[in-house]
C-alpha cells in the first residue's frame, strides 16, 4: 500500500551502510481510497454530490479502489462507519462535513497509522488529519465585487451569522471597494433565518444582498420575491440575491430564479480530486492552517478555480471579463 508521511524525516545510520530492501505491495494491488458521505448520501445536491463528482473525476485519471459509506447522522453511526473504513487499511479516509469532526478526532488518535481528511472543518488538532477548507474572505470578495458592479441603488448588503463576521465582512467589503464604484455596503449578523433583516436592508435601499448564512435559506428568498413583486408593480428596480453553494439550500422555481443573480461556488469536486491525487502520488504534505493549535490541511481559494462565481443575471454575466480580472485581488486575501 502507498503510505504518506505527514512529516518528512531523513534517518542516517552511522553503524551500517547496508541497504535494506522492503517488500512492496504487488503491482496488481490497487490503492484503496475511502470516503464517508454525510447524512443523505448522494443526491443531496450539496456537499455529498460535489464530493462524488470529485471522486468520478479522480477515477478518470488514476487507478484505485473506492470504498464509500453513508451515515444516518447520529454520532454512533458516524463512529461505526469510520471504524469500518479504518479496518480496511485505506490510503486515506475522507469524511464529508463537520459533523464527523468528533469522530475523526477520536479515531485519528486510536488509529495513528491511518490518514484522515475532513471536508469543511478546521477544528481537529492532529497531524494525521487534513482539514479541507475554502477561503471564506475570498468567496465573500467575489460576492461583494459582483454586487457592487451591478448595483443601481449604490447600496449592497451582506447577511451572515455572528461566527462568520471576521472573515466574510473583510472579503465582502474588499470586493465592494475593488469595483471602484461609489457603492456603500451594509452588513447584518443574524441568528435564525433572517427575514426581518432582509426586509430592513431592502428598506434601507440595498438592491443586491449577499446571503452567507449556511443551511436552508428559502425564507430569505421568499422575502426578496415578495418585495420584488411590489417593486415590479411600482416600476422600481428589483432586489437580487447572491448565495453560496453547496452550503445553502434554496427552493428554486421559475417564479423566483430570476431574482438569484449569482452564486459563489466552493468547488468541492476540485478539492476532493486534488486530495486523492496527492495521496496516490505520495505527495501528501499538508499546510499549516493554525500553528498554535496544530491544525493542518489545505485551504482552497480563487487561485486554481476552487472558489468561483456562477452568474445568472445577463448583465452580470456580461461583466465576466472584469470580474475575472479583479478577482486576482481577491485571491491575495488571507484569513
Amino acid at each position: 500500500m502507498l503510505r504518506q508521511k505527514w512529516v518528512r524525516v531523513l534517518a542516517i545510520s552511522a553503524l551500517s551502510l547496508t541497504l535494506i530492501s522492503v517488500p512492496s505491495a504487488k503491482a496488481t494491488d490497487k490503492p484503496l481510497i475511502c470516503l464517508a458521505y454525510d447524512e443523505g448520501g448522494r443526491g443531496d445536491q450539496s456537499f455529498n454530490d460535489a464530493a462524488a463528482l470529485g471522486l468520478q473525476n479522480a477515477q478518470k485519471k488514476a487507478v484505485f479502489t473506492l470504498e464509500t459509506v453513508v451515515t444516518d447522522g447520529s454520532s454512533q453511526d458516524r463512529e461505526k462507519r469510520l471504524r469500518s473504513l479504518a479496518a480496511k487499511k485505506c490510503e486515506i479516509i475522507i469524511a464529508i462535513g463537520s459533523g464527523y469532526a468528533p469522530t475523526v478526532s477520536l479515531l485519528s488518535s486510536e488509529f495513528p497509522q491511518s490518514q484522515f481528511a475532513i471536508l469543511n472543518d478546521a477544528s481537529i488538532e492532529s497531524a494525521d488529519v487534513a482539514s479541507i477548507i475554502f477561503s471564506e474572505p475570498q468567496g465573500a470578495f467575489l460576492a461583494g465585487l459582483s454586487a457592487a458592479l451591478i448595483s443601481k441603488s449604490g447600496k449592497v448588503a451582506m447577511i451572515a451569522a455572528p461566527n462568520q463576521s471576521a472573515s466574510f465582512e473583510v472579503g465582502f467589503k474588499a470586493g465592494v471597494v475593488a469595483s471602484k464604484k461609489k457603492v456603500s455596503s451594509l452588513v447584518r449578523y443574524v441568528e435564525g433565518p433572517g427575514q426581518s433583516e432582509t426586509r430592513a436592508l431592502i428598506a434601507a435601499g440595498a438592491d443586491v444582498i449577499f446571503l452567507a448564512l449556511p443551511g436552508s435559506n428559502s425564507a430569505v428568498l421568499k422575502t426578496i420575491v415578495s418585495s420584488n413583486q411590489q417593486k415590479i408593480r411600482k416600476g422600481e428596480n428589483i432586489v437580487g440575491l447572491i448565495g453560496v453553494a453547496p452550503d445553502q439550500f434554496l427552493s428554486v422555481t421559475p417564479a423566483n430564479q430570476k431574482f438569484i443573480f449569482a452564486t459563489v461556488v466552493k468547488r468541492v469536486d476540485i478539492a476532493v480530486e486534488d486530495l486523492i491525487q496527492k495521496t496516490l502520488n505520495d505527495d501528501f504534505y499538508t499546510d499549516i492552517l493554525d500553528g498554535q493549535k496544530g491544525i493542518y490541511g489545505f485551504e482552497y481559494g480563487i487561485a486554481g478555480g476552487a472558489i468561483s462565481l456562477t452568474t445568472y443575471l445577463p448583465a452580470l454575466t456580461a461583466l465576466a471579463p472584469v470580474i475575472n480580472r479583479l478577482a486576482l485581488q481577491g485571491a491575495k486575501i488571507k484569513p
